[in-house]
């Protein structure tokens, strides 16, 4: 009671406003001047269509597949893999670079079966929290080793693609990609870039379906591109994360990384299983970087380990054990192969019906940019206007680049689906 009574006394000598300790208005103003970050456009997409109630609605803007009923897959090959573990293999820590047996069966996915490289030891390899953690390894590497380097990113990326360099603090420069008015390859453009970056400069490629445009150029232009960048010395990073997703067979979608290891460039590749294997949450990947020998690839793996021991100390091991059962195991391989084609086969039929609709419905533009494209997305060319009425009027989401995920296009929605498009694009 006289703490009490000392209380009040204390609280009417200030004028009846009983005020905070020090410490505690120091602590309320601490983080007074955090303002909250800016949705991801990504996102931010689901979380309008979750909200909206219109039994109607159609979304077109995840990076993930689906099946013909818009339903997440779990590949048969993932359970069996799954199946295998539960309850016969532990959960210690893997060491700091991963698990020895995907990293193995990644290279071999990504370098080819019988690579050189790979039975020289020259390639210097960490398991990676997907496609993500290896673009980001990647960049802290070339920062904390290469000071005085830049990164050249194709107009237009990923959108975190900008957000990993700039966080590991590598300036960032652009090289031109995409074609507006053809909806395809700049190559013109792309090569006069790379032709007039300085000497020796980094430059990130992506292997096979380009994101967000669904672009690639043909085997030729990965020749052309090849060439120059040897003349000009340039180092290539390739993010490969739809490796066998893309055309339905890994060997043909890591075409453009074994063209550049056949003109002996030394490259860095990130790989991703969220889309090629369904691990989205599994976060499983691979980066690996191409050395002179065998011991300079000790030396930077070693590196490349210092570098994630702050950040997470050591890879997550229940997607590894999925990759690396799946890889190794030659029944399981063999499904794997057969469901990524199917996934793959699903996705380019769902473009041939998303053209013919519009096609059928009298659309004065031209659509072939839909079956040309490759992978997951397709960059349609709308407007974000015409993109802002798909939402409105029809209850359609997707990012507002006009990017379209046709893992989220289904033989239930497509005519609704061309429909909506042919109304907000038949006039300007």
């Amino acid at each position: 009671m006289a703490m009490c009574s000392r209380a009040a006394a204390a609280i009417r000598r200030r004028g009846g406003v009983a005020l905070a300790p020090p410490h505690a208005r120091a602590m309320a103003s601490l983080f007074g001047h955090v303002e909250p970050a800016p949705k991801d456009p990504i996102l931010g997409v689901t979380e309008a269509f979750l909200a909206d109630p219109s039994p109607d609605k159609v979304n077109v803007g995840v990076g993930a597949y689906r099946d013909d009923n818009g339903q997440p897959v779990v590949l048969d090959c993932v359970r069996e893999a799954e199946r295998r573990i539960a309850g016969n293999l532990n959960m210690e820590y893997l060491p700091m670079g991963g698990s020895i047996k995907m990293i193995d069966e990644s290279l071999k996915l990504a370098y080819g079966e019988d690579s050189e490289f790979i039975k020289d030891k020259r390639i210097a390899a960490v398991q990676a929290l997907s496609g993500t953690g290896a673009c980001r390894l990647f960049a802290d590497f070339q920062r904390r080793f290469l000071p005085d380097s830049q990164i050249y990113i194709p107009t237009p990326t990923w959108s975190n693609h900008h957000n990993i360099w700039r966080d590991a603090q590598v300036p960032q420069r652009t090289f031109t990609y995409y074609h507006p008015e053809s909806r395809g390859l700049d190559f013109a453009g792309l090569m006069d870039d790379v032709k007039n970056a300085p000497n020796g400069s980094f430059f990130l490629l992506h292997a096979c379906a380009h994101n967000p445009t669904g672009v690639d150029p043909t085997e030729e232009q990965w020749r052309e591109i090849s060439y120059q960048f040897k003349v000009k010395n340039h180092i290539p990073f390739f993010d490969m994360a739809y490796q066998g997703f893309a055309s339905g067979d890994p060997e043909r979608d890591a075409k453009a990384i074994r063209i550049f290891l056949e003109d002996g460039h030394q490259i860095g590749c990130a790989q991703s299983y969220a889309k090629n294997m369904g691990l989205y949450g599994q976060r499983a990947g691979c980066l690996s970087i191409l050395c002179e020998d065998e011991m300079q690839a000790v030396a930077v793996k070693s590196q490349l380990q210092q570098i994630a021991r702050p950040m997470y100390s050591n890879p997550p091991v229940h997607g590894s054990l999925v990759v690396s059962i799946i890889l190794n195991d030659p029944e399981l391989k063999s499904l794997w192969l057969k469901e990524v084609k199917g996934m793959a086969d699903r996705i380019i039929g769902m473009r041939k019906a998303l053209k013919e609709n519009l096609e059928q419905l009298g659309s004065p533009l031209s659509w072939d940019h839909i079956t040309n494209q490759i992978g997951m997305f397709c960059y349609s060319g709308m407007t974000p206007e015409q993109v802002d009425r798909l939402t409105n009027e029809y209850h359609i989401y997707m990012t507002r680049n006009g990017r379209i995920s046709m893992a989220g296009v289904t033989t239930g929605n497509v005519a609704y689906l061309a429909n909506a498009i042919h109304e907000v694009t038949k006039t300007k």
